[in-house]
């Protein structure tokens, strides 16, 4: 679903995605997906890059950064509003002042 802004003589349209589950549910949903279904796929050969996921119909793509991955989902899943990521053999997706931790096998 998406809200679109209307616009004012001489303002361009703004198109913009709106999710429609909270964060939490997003997480949860995320986080299974990606440790059932996706994570067996990817572990040996995509580390370090980065999964983001459809969280409603379970479509992912794979990406070097989070804008690369969400441009291919959108390909394939234009409307895709309650998305997650994750970073390929790692526990967290960024870090702030510190390192990556990998994720234990």
């Amino acid at each position: 679903m998406r809200d679109v802004e209307m616009a004012s003589p001489g303002r361009e349209v703004v198109d913009r995605r709106v999710p429609t589950m909270s964060k939490e549910e997003t997480a949860r949903l995320g986080r299974e997906i990606y440790q059932r279904d996706i994570r067996p796929q990817v572990e040996a050969d995509h580390f370090r890059e980065v999964v983001v996921i459809d969280v409603e119909t379970g479509i992912w793509a794979l990406g070097r950064d989070v804008s690369g991955a969400v441009e291919r989902l959108w390909e394939q899943s234009p409307d895709a509003v309650n998305v997650w990521s994750e970073r390929v053999g790692f526990r967290t997706m960024a870090t702030i002042g510190g390192r990556f931790i990998p994720r234990a096998v």
